[in-house]
């Protein structure tokens, strides 16, 4: 694993990632255009006669086209307080009533336009409520800056020009309108078809030229209003400043303002009164702030931006150590590389945060939705419950292996099933010490079955050959919901045993290696069941002559015993034929609990058989006493006519233990204990 093969990728994925984050979506003007914290599933609510939704596209419409309004009208308001005089006749003083007029209708509409509630989060729609709650909150201040008081000042006084800085105070209150803006940048903030970053650089660079804006307004004011012109900031420069144009005096203005904020401070426009030195404290305090605030910001989006690529080049780093540490080898080093280039593109497609923090229902919900198509198509689930189905959803994980990747190793302790959701992979299996080929798989496929139903290791490798999404599920949640569904259990394990599973491995009967075979008619491959019948009955085979070589280890031990105490113990057990011997059914492995046969030739048992052994009477001692070993019937009943035939026809009516107990049931003998018959 050289470090430019890391640098490689790091230098595409980061490419990769400048692309996607810059990306900007079309359609401002559409009706899914999320509000703050909103949702759409309020955008189909019904709402009363009258009423607007808020997330109506039309309204959204008209919120944008006031907010355009209010750009206008926060740069509009402190240059005419600063540099220029009310007249009637004037065009600005006409569109000025016009913007009033189009807030004075905004304000009308605003009565009949639904809310969110704070705590049910469902849209508001009764009138008098959303009256009581405009007028307890915004009314006085829109009406404030709405109404036309520069047109009320010019009506009562009766003049046709006005410059009085008062009504022009109260003109400033326009600005309260911003709140739109803000709330406009709060929304898109929060919506994802716009890129974060430009978003808030847009905010920071509009508050800055608005405060330079204004700043540059208000020094103009101070100085246009100071009793001698040649004492003022702009006068020592020009002493015929207000000769000049609007426009000069304004771009004059702005440049004081951007070397103050700059704090450049080139010297050839300085305060030259009281007035203008106060004024230009306060705006170097708010310069401080607003310089904080926007290093501040810049900081944390450059940051925020960077820190999956920085925390990347350091996980890479770490296993590079590591590798190098511990002297892996190459090909591990590879899948280590690869692994965590192939994490760093798509930790952002899994949400595993955002999904642990939702709730489970809603959890299940997306879970069905991704996978339950691909799952009730595995043909190991096929003709299961969908309740079966519908409890295995939720508890599979999906992961993404990149190319040339184990996922399985060989004889590895069962603990996971995978589901191919994507991609494809190869099964591998030693061979005289060499890697061999000896199938694939595809999407729709799983592997990994054979060791968790049947609890063994697994029988082969299993390695992507290129990108692939797998559903990981864990051997224990599906157990637990197995067990949970018997029926749907032994669905399964037929569905395994005929075929209709994923891989499984069997002896090859001409060079012992592993052998796979497919359907004709499906691409899913399968096990070799008559191969695997074989491998059972040889294991059962071999189970009973293991119990067979413990049984004569046992007869041999107890004769042993007889020969040294003069004690006679015989070993019966009733067969078919009523003849005495000792007849154990071998329990052969199953893949389940509830799995009652291998195949149609070969059946299993499940030994539950207790040996006891029987006396005529209870002596204080055993020393001397003939007892007789016999395998414990079902009831107590059989237990009593067995007994009496052993001891030459006796009709026995109780039983006790070796601790003087009457027995009354025959679940409470314990496999090994010594009955005593009366």
């Amino acid at each position: 694993m050289s470090f430019s093969y890391a640098k490689n990728c790091l230098q595409r994925f980061c490419v990769d990632e400048f692309q996607m984050n810059t990306e900007t979506s079309n359609g401002f003007f559409s009706s899914d255009l999320l509000p703050s914290l909103g949702a759409r599933i309020n955008y189909a609510t019904k709402l009363r006669k009258f009423i607007i939704s808020p997330f109506n596209p039309r309204y959204r419409c008209w919120e944008m086209f006031l907010v355009v309004l209010v750009i206008y009208s926060a740069w509009i308001s402190p240059f005419e307080f600063a540099f220029l005089s009310y007249k009637e006749d004037d065009a600005l003083f006409i569109i000025d009533h016009i913007v009033n007029c189009f807030f004075a209708i905004d304000i009308f509409l605003t009565f009949f336009v639904a809310y969110l509630h704070r705590e049910s989060y469902l849209l508001v729609d009764e009138p008098k409520k959303i009256a009581i709650r405009y007028l307890s909150s915004w009314f006085i201040f829109d009406v404030c800056s709405t109404v036309p008081f520069q047109s009320l000042i010019l009506l009562f006084t009766d003049h046709k020009e006005s410059g009085g800085v008062g009504f022009k105070l109260l003109s400033m209150l326009r600005l309260w309108r911003l709140r739109r803006v803000s709330a406009l940048f709060a929304r898109l903030e929060k919506d994802i078809r716009f890129n974060y970053f430009w978003t808030r650089c847009t905010k920071l660079i509009s508050v800055t030229l608005f405060a330079v804006h204004c700043a540059g307004c208000f020094n103009y004011m101070i100085a246009d209003r100071y009793p001698d012109p040649r004492k003022t900031w702009i006068g020592a420069v020009n002493p015929d400043f207000k000769k000049q144009s609007v426009g000069d005096r304004y771009i004059t203005s702005l440049y004081w303002s951007i070397v103050t904020m700059t704090t450049t401070g080139y010297g050839d426009l300085h305060a030259e009164n009281s007035r203008e030195m106060l004024f230009d404290i306060f705006y170097m305090l708010f310069n401080l702030g607003l310089t904080s605030y926007i290093i501040g910001n810049m900081t944390n989006l450059v940051v925020h931006w960077t820190s999956r690529t920085r925390n990347f080049r350091d996980t890479v780093k770490a296993a590079q150590e590591f590798a190098k540490r511990n002297q892996l080898p190459p090909r591990v080093q590879d899948q280590v590389l690869s692994h965590i280039c192939l994490k760093f593109r798509t930790e952002a497609l899994k949400q595993d945060e955002t999904l642990n923090g939702l709730p489970k229902a809603i959890r299940t919900s997306i879970a069905h939705h991704l996978f339950f198509p691909i799952v009730q198509n595995v043909r190991l689930f096929q003709g299961v419950s969908p309740n079966l189905l519908f409890q295995l959803v939720p508890e599979m994980e999906a992961e993404y292996f990149p190319p040339k990747q184990d996922v399985i190793l060989q004889n590895e302790a069962p603990t996971d099933l995978y589901i191919i959701v994507s991609g494809a992979v190869e099964l591998i299996a030693q061979i005289e010490g060499l890697e061999q080929i000896i199938g694939k798989a595809v999407a729709g496929e799983l592997f990994g079955e054979i060791g968790v139903l049947c609890g063994r290791p697994q029988p082969f490798a299993v390695r992507t050959t290129e990108i692939s999404q797998i559903l990981r599920l864990s051997r224990t949640a599906l157990m637990n919901i197995l067990r949970a569904n018997p029926e749907d259990e032994r669905v399964v394990m037929n569905n395994l045993l005929l075929g209709f599973g994923g891989f499984g491995y069997v002896d090859h009967q001409t060079n012992g290696g592993p052998e796979i075979k497919r359907h004709h008619n499906t691409a899913l491959t399968s096990i070799d069941i008559n191969n695997l019948e074989a491998r059972v009955k040889k294991q059962e085979g071999d189970d009973v002559q293991e119990i067979n070589k413990s049984m004569n280890d046992v007869s041999l031990n107890l004769e042993n015993k007889k020969e040294l105490n003069e004690q006679k113990v015989e070993l019966i057990g009733p067969d078919e034929k009523g003849t005495k011997s000792c007849q154990l059914k071998p329990e052969v492995p199953c893949c389940s609990n509830s799995c009652s046969t291998i195949s149609s030739g070969s059946k299993v048992t499940k030994s539950t058989n207790k040996r006891v052994t029987i006396h005529m009477k209870k002596n204080e001692s055993l020393q001397g006493q003939f007892g007789k070993l016999i395998i414990l019937p079902d009831s107590l009943e059989e237990l009593f006519r067995v007994a009496g035939q052993r001891f030459g026809g006796y009709n026995f009516k109780r039983a006790v233990s070796a601790e003087d107990a009457e027995i009354d049931d025959i679940d409470v003998i314990r496999d090994g204990d010594h009955l005593f018959f009366l």
